[in-house]
């Protein structure tokens, strides 16, 4: 599986949804591939989703934003305990001293030498690193602050048991996100399973957290799952995904009536795919032509069976055709979950044809905007202070060649 970038530009216009749309049609009509969109993914900004559906384009909204925004509400039950993380970090941050007098602790203890990670307003997961971190540097950063008589609030005990079963809590959101974030394999075929599972995980630990705020964390966590993930396995790019994934298929699901819609959605498409494509205006006739000049004289020894074959072919019936290719695909075995379900499609294309075209529109959509959001990363590395005066166009052409140069 491969990721390009079609254009990064300079956009000087307001951003409104009409605006919007016109540049992204315009990109994609540059490339030929106006008529090609199966899907687009984005966060969740009103604008960018306005002007997908403006453009009759399948949205989707991307997995990575919509729990950043509902893990950073969940963390505010826990605020003040946060802030006092943030607070020791900026202090060791800040003094040069106070950071090679933690490196010498550390050293001291036996542990490994470790820098204190900032968090990122934007990104929950660099909250749960910054915790993490410091969790992993518990011992040495109180000796250091206590030998300094630093100036910031030290945590209590109990905030060091708060930020321990927080960080136990969040793991798993971490380590979905991370899964889910790539572009060079299929990611949008395991979100129900993985949303699923991040469900199922967290309402275990309520029985199992013992501080309070941790507990309202997990209650504020499955709230917003419940909302965000219901009905889910009836979103039909997903379950079309999924369906067509050989490691999952059927097993992914939990409601039959989910399976069954999918399913007839997945054979009227495998169906549609069968239907003969019809040439261009003037060209039809030239084809026949060609193919009556190639087609050597046929023997009259087999003119009868021929006859007979080629009026089976015509009474076939693609919908008969494409119900026996997806009942025959489902009762294949599962291939194995850590193998990549495009090199078993690969292998199975001449057996079914019709899914095998219906895949191709589904396995290639990816479950994040993550790949788009790692461009910008990638532009504010190529502008620096000593290269500010790059031209717009420049670096358009930059960030072109520094992303599809693989």
């Amino acid at each position: 599986m491969v990721s390009c970038l079609l254009d990064c530009f300079e956009f000087s216009d307001r951003h409104t949804s009409d605006n919007l749309a016109e540049e992204l049609l315009k990109v994609a009509k540059e490339w030929g591939v106006d008529n090609k969109v199966v899907c687009c993914v984005s966060d969740n900004a009103a604008n960018i989703t306005k002007a997908i559906k403006t453009l009759k384009w399948t949205h989707h909204p991307c997995l990575a934003h919509t729990i950043n925004l509902f893990v950073r509400d969940a963390l505010k039950v826990m605020k003040p305990t946060v802030n006092k993380v943030k607070a020791i970090v900026e202090f060791f941050h800040r003094s040069t001293t106070a950071t090679h007098k933690l490196k010498s602790t550390q050293l001291q203890m036996g542990m490994p030498e470790l820098k204190l990670k900032q968090d990122c307003v934007t990104r929950w997961n660099s909250t749960f690193h910054m915790i993490k971190r410091i969790l992993e540097s518990k011992d040495a950063v109180i000796s250091t602050l206590a030998v300094m008589n630093a100036s910031v609030d030290p945590l209590s005990q109990e905030e060091w048991e708060v930020l321990q079963e927080a960080c136990t809590v969040l793991e798993p959101f971490e380590e979905v996100t991370v899964e889910i974030s790539a572009d060079s394999y299929v990611t949008a075929s395991k979100m129900l399973i993985q949303c699923k599972g991040l469900q199922r995980v967290t309402a275990e630990h309520q029985t199992r957290v013992t501080t309070g705020k941790v507990t309202e964390l997990v209650a504020a966590l499955c709230a917003s799952m419940d909302r965000k993930f219901h009905r889910i396995e009836y979103n039909t790019v997903l379950s079309e995904s999924t369906i067509l994934d050989p490691r999952f298929k059927k097993l992914a699901f939990n409601d039959n009536r989910a399976v069954d819609e999918a399913l007839q959605r997945v054979t009227a498409a495998a169906a549609r795919s069968s239907q003969p494509t019809s040439l261009p205006e003037g060209q039809e006739g030239e084809e026949a032509a060609e193919h009556e000049q190639e087609q050597p004289q046929a023997s009259a020894v087999w003119r009868f069976f021929e006859e007979r074959a080629s009026g089976d072919t015509t009474r076939r019936n693609p919908s008969a055709d494409s119900i026996l290719e997806v009942r025959s695909y489902l009762e294949e075995p599962l291939y194995q979950r850590s193998a990549d379900p495009l090199s078993w499609w690969e292998t199975k294309a001449s057996v079914y044809p019709r899914l095998t075209h219906v895949m191709a529109r589904r396995l290639c959509i990816v479950a994040t905007s993550v790949p788009s959001e790692r461009i910008f990363s990638k532009t504010g590395q190529i502008i620096t202070e000593r290269r500010n005066r790059i031209s717009p166009s420049k670096l358009r052409h930059l960030v072109f060649l520094n992303a599809n140069l693989h």
